[in-house]
């Protein structure tokens, strides 16, 4: 018989997976990161390719290894995101990368956090099944985030960003889904 805690880690899983299956394909993200302390905001607007992983997948043991993950943990799924931003505005910068994501119960596994080139885990929750909340800690600074599937085409997302109990930083985001085909009349 499951314990509580092994039927809250396979539903969050199951959660996950239905979710990183959903977020799936390539998006058009356009979003406005709000410094708080000197009142300046930061329009971005990033072309977006989520990938699911299934378990198993190698990349995802390259993840297990980089977080030292006993070789007998795997990751119920994964997703590998790859960006390329374009900053708006006169410090307008482009930006490009990608980052992977793994899961094994309510800890989401990242090669590299916002702020850092280090791997983290962040603590994650439900509050529905179309919602994903992240809480992640390092460096003094916790991020928090919410990242929304709204129908098939379209995803919110939220960030912010403390250090001490102070908020810095607001990014707000809005997902278009590039690659649904439009149903025909």
């Amino acid at each position: 018989m499951a314990s509580p805690g092994q039927v809250r880690a396979i539903s969050t899983e199951s959660l996950v997976e239905a979710f990183f299956r959903q977020s799936a394909g390539n998006w058009k993200s356009e979003r406005r990161y709000y410094t708080l302390k000197q009142d300046t905001s930061q329009e971005v607007v990033s072309s977006i390719v989520v990938e699911f992983l299934e378990r198993g997948d190698a990349r995802l043991e390259e993840l297990a290894h980089l977080h030292h993950l006993p070789q007998d943990v795997t990751f119920a799924c994964g997703s590998r995101v790859t960006w390329e931003s374009h900053y708006i505005g006169p410090k307008g910068k482009p930006s490009q990368g990608s980052t992977l994501f793994g899961i094994i119960g309510d800890t989401l596994y990242r090669d590299r956090g916002f702020a850092t080139s280090e791997p983290v885990t962040a603590r994650l929750y439900f509050p529905n099944p179309q919602t994903l909340c992240l809480k992640t800690e390092y460096g003094g600074s916790t991020f928090e985030e919410e990242i929304k599937l709204i129908g098939r085409k379209y995803r919110t997302r939220q960030t912010i960003v403390s250090r001490a109990g102070e908020e810095l930083l607001i990014g707000q985001y809005l997902e278009k889904r590039l690659d649904l085909a439009e149903p025909e009349e």
